[in-house]
Formats: structure tokens, sequence, C-alpha cells
């Protein structure tokens, strides 16, 4: 039995399963709620669960993308943190924050913007936070020469991050919140490059467990995955312009935008190009279980990357923009990419605690089955209510809004059933990595009960 205890990066990622599962049964009633409208209003009204659950799976991402880099980064350098002590603040910090802020939501306590709906003094403790990842990341990479790509990202991501977080409460300055057009456009903007700044995280904790599987260190070497970093690091400056299509703003914004987003068709044809040699590896490493979740996320990068291409043509985004459309690209990425990869890790890194995961090795496959089934349904739906929400948003004489969401019932029956199969598929995968890391704590307590029986029993 091995008795490795978890450390804080490992800390950061088992917070992070619990707050996504937290997240996915927030998700869950609001879903019921669309059904039900009026669900637990007195207690989690809709206002309540939707932050709620969008504020914890994004904790979610955060609390595992960066515990998962801080781990990774000891492999590779082979060497302990920089500041070390720093990661238990770190830990402490966002824990506090995410306390703080769930809590100021059941009490109805609001006041900030989309991802950040918490009152914005309670970022500064995230920022605090996040400023220790940057100073651990920042110290333990000793010299960009001849460093892998995926250093390269974790420090891009890092670093963008805490700027685009900064930026996104420029909202709070006169000069932002009284001109409506600039306040959302520097909110769209803010936004999407904090989706690309953590995507930074979780591709390169990727990468390196694909490096790890596969013990070839040359691709994240080579001239192929830093075109592709570029490429990716100009997205996550530029492609948020698809989201303010229908601003007012400098017609240049939305040229730059549209260009930016269809660079992303030659990812999308990368992705085809190396099919083959994915089914090859996948045949190869079929056993291993992080790269069945690689291949899983692999899968959904190639769905949602071209639904958001087709939403980021402006002919196509006048329709779909502010409809369920939008709501099943983001949680198609959310769900199918970042959390896949995640899990991926999460596997990869907790399965040498106290005990072997691998007696749940099949449940966990099935899980996963279940989980993907479960997601096609579950953004199915999404979509379809969406094309349907859109024909509402162009019609000439449109119904009442009222009456059109009681036609979008039945895709709202399937889309909460589907989401119920999402959460027990999630739990079945989750609770086996948090039950044995309970176990480093518990076994120990038990046979310390045992000897000390036994030595009262030899004096009596």
């Amino acid at each position: 039995m091995n008795s490795t205890k978890p450390d804080v990066p490992k800390w950061l990622i088992l917070s992070g399963l619990v707050l996504l599962i937290t997240g996915m049964l927030f998700g869950l009633v609001g879903s019921f709620q669309y059904i039900f409208p009026g669900l637990f209003k007195q207690y989690l009204s809709f206002e309540k669960i939707r932050p709620l659950h969008v504020s914890s799976v994004v904790f979610w991402i955060l609390f595992a993308a960066t515990g998962s880099v801080l781990a990774y980064l000891q492999e590779h350098t082979k060497r302990k943190l920089f500041a070390g002590k720093a990661s238990s603040l770190q830990l402490k910090l966002f824990v506090l924050a995410v306390v703080l802020i769930l809590s100021s939501y059941v009490l109805g306590k609001f006041g900030g913007r989309e991802y950040w709906e918490f009152p914005p003094p309670l970022a500064l403790i995230l920022a605090a936070g996040w400023i220790l990842f940057i100073i651990q990341v920042a110290g333990s990479v000793k010299t960009l020469k001849q460093q892998p790509v995926y250093i390269w990202m974790w420090l891009t991501g890092a670093f963008g991050f805490l700027f685009t977080f900064t930026e996104s409460y420029l909202w709070v300055f006169s000069y932002f919140n009284k001109d409506i057009v600039r306040d959302m456009t520097v909110q769209w903007k803010s936004y999407g490059s904090i989706v690309g700044s953590w995507n930074m995280l979780v591709y390169g904790v990727g990468m390196f467990l694909m490096e790890k599987i596969s013990q070839d260190k040359s691709y994240s070497r080579s001239s192929m995955a830093f075109a592709l970093y570029f490429l990716g690091l100009f997205n996550l400056m530029f492609n948020w312009s698809h989201h303010i299509y229908t601003l007012p703003v400098n017609p240049a914004i939305r040229h730059v935008g549209y260009l930016v987003s269809m660079t992303e068709l030659f990812i999308l044809g990368r992705i085809i190009y190396k099919w083959k040699s994915s089914v090859t590896a996948a045949q190869k490493n079929i056993h291993n279980l992080s790269y069945r979740f690689l291949v899983i996320a692999d899968v959904w990068i190639f769905i949602n990357l071209f639904l958001a291409i087709l939403i980021s043509i402006p002919a196509i985004n006048v329709y779909t923009h502010g409809t369920h459309i939008t709501v099943a690209h983001v949680m198609g990425t959310t769900i199918g990419i970042n959390t896949m990869l995640l899990l991926a890790v999460a596997i990869d890194l907790l399965s040498d605690t106290c005990r072997s995961l691998k007696p749940y090795y099949p449940q966990i496959i099935r899980a996963s089955w279940l989980a993907n089934i479960s997601l096609f349904v579950f953004l199915a739906s999404l979509f379809v209510a969406g094309v349907e929400r859109s024909r509402w948003q162009m019609s000439a004489q449109a119904e009442p809004f009222s009456q059109m969401m009681k036609g979008l019932a039945p895709y709202f029956i399937v889309f909460a059933i589907a989401g119920l199969m999402l959460f027990v598929s999630f739990s079945f995968i989750v609770f086996p990595l948090l039950k044995n890391t309970l176990s480093c704590f518990i076994q120990p307590r038990q046979r310390s009960i045992v000897e000390f029986k036994t030595a009262f029993d030899r004096v009596k």
C-alpha cells in the first residue's frame, strides 16, 4: 500500500474536484428551475443559483489548473517549488475567497459582473492568491532557454490571467461605467482573454501529460508546437472581438476578430490531419486511464472548435448571439475540454495516494461513457433550444417572451435529465479520487487504534 499523502498542489486539485461536484449540483438545481419556475425561490432562487454554479465551476478550473501546473513544474524541474511555502498560503487564500464568495451569493450579496458577480473587494483575496502562484511559477523557471512549449504556456496563462482579471474590474471607474459601449467592450474583451489565459494553463498541463505518457519530448520543443502556441496567444489577445459584433465599435475591431477566428481553421485542419496518428496512439495506450480522458478531450476540441468557428461568422453570429447556442459552446468547452483534460491530470497525479485507483478503473470507464453520451444530449438540447430562440429573436411578429420560453419546455426537460446523468457520471469519477485521499488520514488512525488495543490486551 502506498502512503504518499497529498502535498499542497494536490490539495488544490482535490479542492477543485469538490468544487466541480458542487458546481454541477447547483447547475442541476438551476436546470430544474427552468422546468419548475420558483423552485426553491425562498432560499435559492435562480438569481442565486446561476452565480453559485458559474463561480463554482470557474473555481474548479482555477484550483485544478494551478495545482496541476505546480505539481508538474516540480516533475519538470526535478526541484521543489520556489518559495514553496507560498503554495500553502495560496491554497488558504483561494479557499477563503471561495467560502466568502459563495456565502455572499447565498445571502444575496452581489455587486460584480458576469463571472465575478460577488462584491468587488473579495476579488483582492483571489488576486493575492494568484500573485503567489505567479511567484512560484516564475521563480521555479530559472531560464527560458530551450524550455518546452508548456513552460511558455504556463507563464503566459499565469501573467495573462492576472492582467485580464484586473482589466475586468475597470468598470468600477466612471470613465468606463458611464459609457455603455466602452463598458461592454472592455467587459467582453477581458472575459474572453481570461478564458484564453486559463486555457493556456489547462492545455499546457495536458501537453505535459501527453509527453509523460509517450516519453517523447521532441514535439513540445518543435517549431510546430511553438507555432500553435503563438497562434493561441494571438487568439487569446484578439479572439474576443466576435462577442461584440452587435456593438457600435470601430469596424476594424470586428474585422480583426473575424480574421483571428478564422485562423482557428488551421488548428481544426491540424487536428484532422493528426487524427490517424492519434488513433494509433490511443490503441497503444488503451489501458492508460489518463490517456482515455485526453482522447475524450481531443474529440470535444474538434466538436467545439467547429461550433466556435461557425458562431464567429458575423452572418451566423447575429442569429446565435444571446441564445442557448452560445451557452452550448461555453458548456461544451468547460465540460468537454477543460474538465476532461483536468480529470486526466487529476487521475495521473492522485493515483499514487494511499490506495491504488485500479480497482475503480471499470467504474470510471463506464462513468466516462455515460458522461460523454449525457454531454452530447445535454448540448444538443441546448443547441435546438438556441435555434428556436434565434427564430423568435429575428421574427417580425414575435410572440411574448414567456410564451416562447414555454414552447422550449420539452428541450429544457431533456436538458435537465441529461444534466442529472452528467452529475451522476462525474460523481462516480470524482469520488474514488476523494476517497483514496481520505484513506491517507483514516487508515493511520485505524492502525493506531488496533495497535493501542493490542498493547492494552498484552498489559491485561
